[in-house]
């Protein structure tokens, strides 16, 4: 503006506020926002303390839509959470880490004031994730939902295997014997599929990685395919034969013997911001430990 005003813009807080980590940085965010003369929303449920703040208070459902800028503070969790909402009304989101591991909430609370400053002026490098959608159909009826890390077939029965018959664009892959299966994007390759033995996949690659879980035949591994293929999961009809799909953590449905999973590119993507000077392979080098007590150390601008 030519007044040097500060235009004014709609500011989303999502964060699990009864943790009092989440609520401190919450309100200290909220407090500078509107000392900048920035509207700031927040949702119903969320517990944040009031502390006499002209917030606008809504619905969960409405938190993103109509906002410039999702602020998401906690851990991946909430990343995830903010993430799904964020896709459905393409409002960018910058994470906040106040949780433990923090690969998609990568600003520091030390840094937090300073970095929703640059989202707001533009300064912030834009990054766009694919997520995944999940569809299970029976009997003339599906449901679905969507995932930014990872869609999982897990067994129900603890002690018990199940078989999983896995297709790619309508080609038979492999039936997998074992706790399970999971499709990871990129992004959720350093999530459950790390810990199945799955690879670090850079998440500006459209790649989806197919992991069995705890296989029960050690041949059986993580295959790597397009971001645009089509997968198709059943679990074999055999006595007690039980699973769940599970979608960021969250259960989806039962899946049943006869049933098919359909998992593909969602028509939605998220993006997230990240301060200037971001560097993923720095990240992956902090979260994972890497290069700890190496004798040269780490080379200059590292």
């Amino acid at each position: 503006m030519s007044n040097g005003a500060v235009e004014r813009k709609c500011i989303a807080l999502a964060g699990r506020a009864v943790e009092p980590r989440v609520a401190e940085a919450m309100l200290l965010l909220a407090r500078h926002l509107l000392e900048l003369g920035h509207r700031v929303r927040a949702a119903r449920d969320d517990g944040l303390p009031t502390e006499g703040l002209a917030l606008e208070w809504v619905e969960e459902s409405e938190l993103a839509r109509g906002a410039q800028l999702l602020v998401a503070v906690g851990g991946d969790g909430t990343m995830l959470h903010a993430a799904h909402m964020a896709a459905q009304a393409d409002v960018p989101v910058l994470g906040i880490n106040r949780g433990r591991l923090g690969f998609l909430a990568d600003v520091g609370p030390e840094r937090m004031v300073e970095s929703v400053d640059e989202a707001l002026a533009g300064h912030c490098p834009q990054d766009r994730r694919m997520l995944l959608r999940a569809t299970v159909s029976a009997g003339g009826h599906s449901v679905s939902a969507l995932a930014l890390n990872d869609v999982v077939v897990a067994k129900r029965e603890t002690g018990r295997m199940v078989d999983i018959r896995s297709w790619v664009d309508d080609t038979y892959v492999n039936t997998h014997s074992g706790d399970g299966f999971l499709v990871a994007t990129s992004t959720g390759s350093t999530a459950y599929s790390l810990s199945c033995g799955g690879p670090i996949v850079h998440p500006s690659l459209n790649a989806l990685v197919l992991v069995p879980i705890c296989p029960h035949t050690l041949s059986d591994r993580p295959i790597v395919v397009g971001g645009d293929s089509i997968i198709g999961i059943e679990i074999a009809d055999r006595f007690e034969a039980r699973a769940q799909v599970v979608c960021d953590g969250v259960v989806l449905c039962d899946l049943e013997p006869g049933e098919r999973l359909r998992i593909e590119r969602a028509p939605v993507s998220v993006t997230f911001l990240h301060p200037p000077g971001h560097n993923y392979y720095r990240i992956l080098r902090s979260k994972l430990n890497w290069g700890r007590g190496t004798r040269d150390g780490q080379p200059p601008g590292a």
